[in-house]
């Protein structure tokens, strides 16, 4: 029998821990569907709902991308809002497509199904096994952890770099040799190494630079092209960008920290509204009260739990007189549109500041 070509949605760099793992746990050619393009977008739109959130357009175009160069197992991820829901739509839409492929979801309707999983990749490879699986997903989750830390720190450096591109080369360097990584010693090596040059590159940055926070729906947040590369076009300002959704932060932390971000904002939210909404309210109160000079929400056209948070992030920015903007993207967004709107709002922030 020959092997099955597995491959999944893009976000941004965590296709490289994504295929690290199914390479080392199942015996099948492991496929990096062709980076986001407008075609991708134009394919899922074209064969989505009209009002269904960008995220199901993004990964619906990245899947038929993935079919069309024989992909034969599909893997998707959604979970926490309705795009927990969506992968039975998906499933729906490219079997009437007449794509004939295997279809696994590892989260739906917010929980995972253990059981479930390890018998659709004992279909896809019968000497699949469990034990193989937790160590390499064990490797795979401090993979996440460091690649996140490591962006934490370039997130607010990179808008002060000397040599343009200084960062960016170098954690492409890290990110290759984690590809390679024997075990789990050899990666916390490489990260160590890595991160250290990262950390001795030459940068000039003020005392008191420009700080914005960016919150708002996950995928919109993390995958580049659907934010139109919203942070680097910041980093090209001069300014200081933070962000708190990752993948680990989803995968290990958003369940405790939600409760503490409600309690934080207990005056302006009683319970959890969906997704991220909660805590990008909490966010909202800490960034305000913490000497950020204005705060960007950005999300996907018709998520409704960020729609449900706006009113109560410009309450609070209000309240302590903080910028804030709203964006939402969709598959008719104009790059220019959005790089107008951030001078605009950059320039605003900077005048605050002098006075």
């Amino acid at each position: 029998m020959s092997k099955k070509t597995i491959s999944f949605p893009h976000m941004g760099n965590y296709s490289i821990p994504v295929s690290y793992l199914l390479q080392h746990i199942v015996n099948a050619n492991v496929m990096v569907a062709p980076k986001i393009t407008a075609r991708t977008i134009e394919l899922g739109t074209k064969y989505s709902p009209e009002f269904v959130c960008t995220p199901f357009k993004y990964t619906l175009g990245t899947f038929i991308e993935a079919l069309d160069l024989k992909a034969d197992v599909l893997i998707q991820a959604g979970g926490g809002c309705r795009y927990g829901y969506y992968s039975e739509l998906q499933n729906q839409i490219l079997e009437d497509l007449g794509y004939q492929f295997t279809y696994i979801n590892l989260v739906s309707q917010g929980k995972t199904d253990i059981k479930k999983i390890y018998h659709e990749f004992k279909k896809i490879d019968p000497k699949f096994h469990i034990g193989r699986a937790l160590y390499y997903l064990f490797i795979t989750s401090k993979m996440v952890k460091y690649m996140d830390r490591v962006d934490n720190y370039i997130r607010e450096n990179i808008g002060f770099e000397v040599q343009s591109g200084s960062f960016e080369s170098e954690n492409q360097k890290m990110l290759q040799a984690f590809s390679k990584t024997k075990g789990v010693f050899s990666l916390y090596r490489m990260y160590r190494k890595h991160f250290k040059k990262i950390k001795q590159i030459s940068i000039q940055k003020p005392d008191h630079c420009l700080k914005i926070g960016v919150i708002g729906e996950l995928y919109t947040l993390m995958e580049p092209f659907a934010n139109y590369n919203l942070e680097m076009t910041l980093a090209h300002y001069g300014i200081e960008v933070k962000r708190y959704t990752n993948a680990h932060y989803l995968l290990f932390e958003k369940k405790k920290e939600v409760k503490k971000y409600l309690k934080y904002a207990k005056e302006y939210i009683q319970y959890r509204m969906g997704a991220d909404a909660a805590d990008n309210i909490g966010r909202t109160k800490y960034l305000c009260t913490h000497g950020y000079d204005g705060i960007i929400h950005i999300k996907s056209s018709f998520c409704t739990p960020e729609i449900g948070a706006m009113p109560i992030i410009s309450k609070i920015c209000n309240a302590y007189d903080v910028p804030v903007i709203f964006f939402s993207f969709d598959a008719n967004t104009s790059q220019v549109g959005i790089e107008t709107r951030l001078e605009a709002f950059y320039d605003m922030i900077e005048m605050r500041r002098k006075k």
